[in-house]
């Protein structure tokens, strides 16, 4: 949620910023918060006089009553019943203002940084830089189920009968591998300096509608019903949750956290849900990073911590790449975003293992996370990223460290979480 000065003092400058977006259905309502805002101004100003008014009449009132001049503190009492009844109808106006300039700022867009490219989906996207090397061996790269399947791995048609479609049983050296990888990413981070936590699960209403926007909450969470607590897309929504409403000291930051969590998703969309495979699932689990800082070290936070997600991918044998998202690819809440690519040979092609953003200080408003320094009270921004999230990492991994006879060779730094395993051998 941007800052409604700007509307105030810059209007065309967000209106220039929903063109960049291409959402231009939402110019409109710049106008009508503009309105709405000058209405409630000045409702505000009518209610500070009468207020003022009230506090004078009460003391005309007082005085004339030592007079014995009851007859006209009376009719000044009258007066004094009317401020307050206009008052009291002011403040419900101004309550009712309030949420509907609330209800569309909450839909108009935040800036994007200068530096994010045009283009109206993730089809103009831009590729900045590679990493490793993306080869294509000799031998076949089977499909990742097929992988999964070789090592008795992987188990979709007993989660069909437990859980349904998009669900799945990893087992074995897989869900030992999972594993591994998540704790090696645990680790890296808490070297990194950041503090691991494990966060709640659930989370309230209020706390998603800080998070994300409307749109994405419908498509993506789980409600659970008679309750108002959703199960998080990802730990990031209950990892900024954690402050809300909080000021925090300004020499406790940048707040560093690292945390781990199962993930719950609808994947609702054209793509729908994956048949074979766990390329798109409802549930999986992540490894996550998020950082709390003061506005002017937001993006020396960002490219720190993109490349974090890809010193990960490269240890563990990846080649990746990173992608700027365009302006129309971006969440409304994002100022800038970058996806991480993790290279597959079997697809001759890169695909999206993480992504890395910094929000500004739009959850920090919604939210009312700031910040008390010399200069008094400040929003804070927050920023994202994805260490790493499995099972798409766990495909990635296995397609690129398989090799010619079927083996999947285990990289250095995971044999200490795989019991000192050097590779995989097919079991079927």
């Amino acid at each position: 949620m941007i800052d409604i000065n700007l509307i105030r003092t810059n209007k065309e400058l967000v209106k220039e910023n929903i063109k960049k977006k291409f959402q231009d259905q939402k110019l409109p309502l710049v106008d009508e918060v503009e309105a709405l805002d000058k209405e409630s101004r000045a409702l505000k100003q009518e209610g500070d006089n009468l207020r003022q008014s009230r506090n004078t009449l009460s003391s005309q009132i007082g005085a004339l009553m030592k007079e014995k001049k009851f007859e006209e503190a009376e009719k000044i009492k009258e007066q004094v019943r009317k401020n307050n009844d206009r008052i009291v109808e002011i403040e419900k106006l101004e309550e009712e203002l309030v949420q509907k300039i609330r209800k569309i700022m909450l839909t108009i867009p935040n800036i994007i940084d200068d530096s994010v490219p045009l283009g109206k989906n993730d089809e103009e996207n831009v590729e900045i830089e590679r990493f490793g090397e993306a080869k294509v061996p000799e031998y076949e790269i089977p499909h990742h189920a097929d992988i999964l399947d070789s090592i008795c791995g992987l188990d979709k048609e007993s989660a069909g009968r437990t859980s349904g479609n998009g669900f799945y049983y990893l087992m074995g050296d897989a869900a030992r591998l999972e594993s591994a990888m998540i704790s090696y990413a645990r680790d890296f981070m808490i070297d990194k300096g950041f503090t691991y936590c494990l966060p709640p699960f659930m989370i309230r209403g209020d706390v998603v509608d800080g998070v994300m926007s409307f749109a994405e909450m419908n498509a993506m969470m789980y409600k659970i019903e008679g309750e108002d607590l959703y199960l998080i897309g990802t730990s990031e929504h209950s990892m900024i949750g954690r402050f809300k409403d909080q000021i925090i000291k300004e020499h406790e930051l940048p707040i560093t956290m690292t945390s781990y969590s199962p993930c719950f998703r609808k994947e609702v969309g054209s793509h729908g849900i994956e048949e074979r495979g766990v390329y798109r699932v409802h549930q999986f689990e992540k490894q996550e990073m998020i950082v709390i800082c003061k506005p002017e070290e937001s993006m020396q936070w960002y490219n720190k911590m993109w490349a974090y997600t890809v010193e990960v991918c490269r240890n563990l044998n990846i080649p990746v790449r990173t992608l700027e998202c365009c302006s129309g690819d971006l969440a409304d809440l994002k100022v800038k975003s970058c996806d991480v690519e993790a290279w597959s040979p079997r697809q001759k092609k890169f695909f999206e293992v993480g992504s890395c953003s910094t929000l500004g200080d739009a959850q920090a408003r919604r939210l009312g996370i700031r910040a008390k320094g010399e200069k008094g009270t400040y929003y804070l921004h927050t920023l994202n990223n994805t260490v790493l999230a499995s099972p798409r990492i766990l495909i990635a991994f296995l397609e690129n460290n398989l090799q010619a006879d079927g083996s999947i060779t285990i990289p250095e730094v995971l044999r200490p979480y795989m019991g000192g395993k050097e590779k995989i051998e097919q079991k079927k």
